[in-house]
């Protein structure tokens, strides 16, 4: 669920993606898995029409989270799996530039406690952020702080996209006069030794509504 260009989707497994905006699908490779237009609260697929349904950092873009959540455990035949942030977590030394857009995430980003109520037990794996992370979410580029003022490399992150344009210039002036005079590298740079950093990105996989019962229809 909300599979976007398709980028996280796995090889070896036969996939079916789901995506609200079409201008997201129109990204997606002609070898793409197949996509069907649709939004999470309402899923076009019968109860436990497959074996797993994932949803990777898209949560918080969900306006019915919970109905969201909901329809995925109706959909799955076994397991949900969410790759989200624990908006509990502090510490990252991105909030010092961007503080606006650390109180956004923590409005809108559902909680685990949140996950819980919706989809009952689940299991709950940190995922630290390794060094060199190739991808471009908000937290990949922990140790590389220039990486942020990169406005390509920004579009890449949604958050980015809910700061007024005077908190964005706002805070790159800080992060680039700290990167500057050195003092980012002062306050921060032990990181750089730091091979994978915990920034609260967990993994949650929970047994599917199907799966609390015993079976599927």
């Amino acid at each position: 669920m909300g599979a976007g260009a398709g980028s996280y989707e796995p090889q070896g497994r036969k996939v079916v993606a789901v995506e609200p905006s079409l201008t997201m699908i129109r990204q997606r490779d002609r070898d793409a898995a197949p996509v069907v237009r649709a939004a999470a609260s309402a899923l076009p697929f019968r109860d436990a029409s497959f074996d797993a349904a994932l949803a990777i950092l898209t949560l918080h873009h969900w306006p019915d989270c919970e109905r969201g959540l909901a329809e995925l455990a109706r959909a799955a035949r076994r397991s949900v799996v969410i790759l989200t942030h624990d908006s509990t977590a502090d510490g990252f030394w991105l909030e010092e530039y961007f503080p606006e857009l650390f109180r956004i995430s923590r409005r809108i980003m559902p909680s685990l406690d949140d996950l819980r109520r919706t989809l009952g037990r689940i299991a709950v794996f940190d995922v630290p952020i390794p060094r060199d992370c190739s991808d471009g979410f908000q937290g990949a580029y922990w140790c590389r702080p220039e990486a942020y003022l990169d406005g390509e490399r920004r579009r890449a992150i949604s958050s980015f996209a809910k700061l007024t344009s005077a908190q964005l210039a706002a805070g790159l002036e800080r992060l680039r006069s700290d990167l500057a005079s050195g003092e980012w590298e002062r306050r921060n740079g032990a990181l750089r030794a730091r091979e994978q950093l915990d920034l609260g990105y967990r993994l949650v996989v929970a047994e599917s509504a199907w799966a609390h019962k015993g079976g599927s229809r």
